[in-house]
């Protein structure tokens, strides 16, 4: 194994939202080869119960990105103290501006975008305990993210969003999607424009990381 090529690709899958390409299409066959390596990831008693939903028409993502952009509305104009606030040395006060700009511009063009993936999951989480819950998400989450680390490695960006999923039952029924299935999150998918990222600016590990006790 290439250990330089697999920690660049885990370092730099960024969310990707104003180097998006709209105007490129997308193959099929890429998304078919990622998804089939998104579901080697690890799931909960191999249950397999994931499923991914692949959205391509032109129609079903407008209507889905006019509910992302409803929501979206809402939370980017939340009042300034239930929003993020970090000090003047911490590394997310610099990026705000920029994470908030790409994330504004991302809202506006969703629909633009060629392909839409929507991780999802059998069952309903609603009520489980802490314990079940996180082996319920624990069964989804790391294949979606394999998917997008897939994705990277050929040439195709995404961002991991979760706003629509305000109005997940009006996603469900555009889709389809049944009433005992769960969305986890909505993946844009396109082709990236530029050559490379590089790794983000993130808290140093004394900060995060626990040795024997917290």
């Amino acid at each position: 194994m290439d250990l330089a090529s697999v920690d660049h690709a885990l370092t730099t899958t960024r969310s990707v939202r104003r180097r998006l390409d709209f105007a490129r299409p997308v193959e099929r066959r890429l998304i078919e080869e990622c998804l089939a390596i998104a579901v080697q990831a690890p799931t909960g008693s191999n249950s397999q119960g994931w499923h991914f939903v692949v959205v391509t028409d032109a129609a079903k993502r407008e209507a889905i990105a006019a509910l992302y952009r409803r929501h979206f509305e809402a939370y980017a104009n939340r009042p300034p103290e239930e929003q993020p606030q970090y000090a003047a040395d911490d590394p997310r006060a610099a990026q705000q501006a920029r994470v908030r700009r790409s994330a504004i511009y991302l809202a506006e063009n969703m629909h633009r975008c060629p392909v839409f993936v929507i991780p999802c999951i059998d069952g309903r989480p609603e009520g489980l305990p802490a314990a079940a819950q996180a082996g319920y998400w624990g069964s989804i989450l790391p294949a979606a993210w394999s998917l997008m680390v897939a994705l990277r490695a050929r040439g195709l960006g995404t961002a991991w969003t979760t706003i629509h999923l305000a109005s997940e039952r009006e996603t469900a029924a555009i889709l389809g999607i049944h009433a005992n299935v769960t969305q986890a999150a909505l993946l844009p998918v396109a082709h990236f424009q530029g050559s490379d990222f590089k790794p983000a600016q993130r808290l140093p590990l004394e900060a995060v990381v626990h040795w024997e006790s917290w």
